[in-house]
């Protein structure tokens, strides 16, 4: 866990985070604040629907000019231009996002060419904006995508069955409005599976190449939070206590990774969710411990500390054994939640870990592991995990 005098970074989190319940309702202030006259509503057709939709609505009054609500899971590059399309006819200048991480993710990406123009797709990389995007309040119906406060956008293409990165300082959402109130509805299964989501950028936060201090604490404080009130949550969806502790979980954790990046999990899972179609959230699940253990004897002293957050008595270990509960630790948090444990339970066929071992070697995120890897390093672990 130390650091030595080389170390010097820069951390980022330029979202101003408003929390309570009932602040949803706040939506229009936020956008009076940031200049906005003509905001948009971007949701999925579930949620428009609902009484939280309808509230938001109503609480920007004359500033709302209308709402897309075409986005689905694993949101798709034509779902953005489409309701890039729609804000330009509405001649759009504020983008207010109710849902999750599909959702959150769509309304970054729609902001990026309502401001500079042309398609989506001309954008896919890393700080190629030139101004920063159109102003966007994000309000997450879920605890783990942590995307309210992060600088990139995971956007499917459909065609190539590939997940692709747009990744800019400037997408950041500009607020973010954390009402537990809008969290009540998950359904247990979600409410795990996205719990497991921000659990897993946590643990990858403190395991890269780039991990500091801040991003640190964050995290830490994060796993200390999920494994305390998850099973809470689950037992209680009503429990609006729990539910708000886990919306700051999923937050901080969002941050810490937004400023040190992800590593061989999530390059794993983005390919195997662009390929088979895995929920992010539980394709991270199944893959994080396998991920502590492929990568324990490079930094055995940070999964110590994680162990330690979640809750596991180490006194007396040595920092690798003490890594071995914390993997142990996850996979028992995991089975309680009711999760799927291998990748063969979640259709994903034993002869296509090749193409998925190959496919993550593209991926932005594995540059950042801890150990370097290559396809046949990443077919151990994907065989580990089936």
């Amino acid at each position: 866990m130390g650091y030595d005098r080389s170390l010097s970074f820069i951390f980022r989190c330029p979202t101003k985070i408003v929390f309570g319940e009932g602040v949803a309702g706040d939506v229009g202030n936020e956008v009076d604040e940031l200049g906005g006259k003509r905001a948009m509503i971007i949701t999925d057709k579930h949620l428009v629907e609902t009484d939280l939709y309808r509230q938001v609505e109503k609480a920007l009054g004359r500033r709302y000019v209308g709402t897309f609500s075409a986005v689905e899971p694993d949101t798709g590059v034509h779902i953005v231009n489409e309701g890039t399309d729609t804000a330009r006819k509405l001649n759009v200048d504020c983008l207010v996002s109710i849902g999750g991480g599909s959702v959150i993710d769509t309304a970054k990406g729609i902001a990026i060419p309502l401001k500079e123009g042309g398609r989506l797709e001309d954008y896919d990389g890393f700080q190629l904006l030139t101004e920063p995007a159109v102003p966007h309040i994000a309000i997450p119906t879920t605890a783990g995508t942590g995307s309210e406060v992060t600088f990139a956008a995971i956007i499917k293409d459909h065609q190539e069955k590939r997940k692709l990165v747009f990744a800019n300082t400037y997408i950041i959402p500009n607020v973010a409005l954390l009402d537990p109130l809008m969290t009540v509805g998950m359904p247990p299964h979600l409410t795990a599976s996205t719990a497991m989501d921000a659990m897993s950028h946590a643990v990858e936060s403190m395991h890269t190449s780039e991990r500091i201090p801040i991003s640190d604490a964050f995290a830490l404080h994060a796993i200390h939070l999920i494994v305390n009130y998850l099973p809470g949550v689950m037992e209680d969806g009503n429990d609006l206590l729990a539910r708000g502790q886990m919306l700051i979980a999923a937050c901080i954790a969002g941050a810490a990774m937004s400023n040190t990046h992800v590593g061989l999990v999530h390059a794993l899972a983005h390919s195997v969710g662009g390929r088979f179609g895995v929920p992010h959230g539980i394709a991270n699940s199944i893959l994080l411990p396998h991920g502590i253990l492929y990568n324990l004897d490079a930094c055995p002293e940070i999964y110590a500390a994680i162990a330690r957050a979640l809750g596991v008595d180490i006194r007396g270990m040595s920092d690798e054994d003490a890594g071995k509960k914390a993997a142990d630790a996850i996979w028992e948090l995991t089975k309680k939640a009711g999760l799927p444990q291998k990748l063969s339970e979640v259709g994903v066929p034993e002869n296509g870990l090749e193409e998925i071992a190959d496919l993550a070697i593209s991926d932005g995120a594995i540059v950042y592991n801890p150990k370097p890897m290559d396809p046949e390093e990443n077919l151990k672990v994907l065989k580990q995990a089936w």
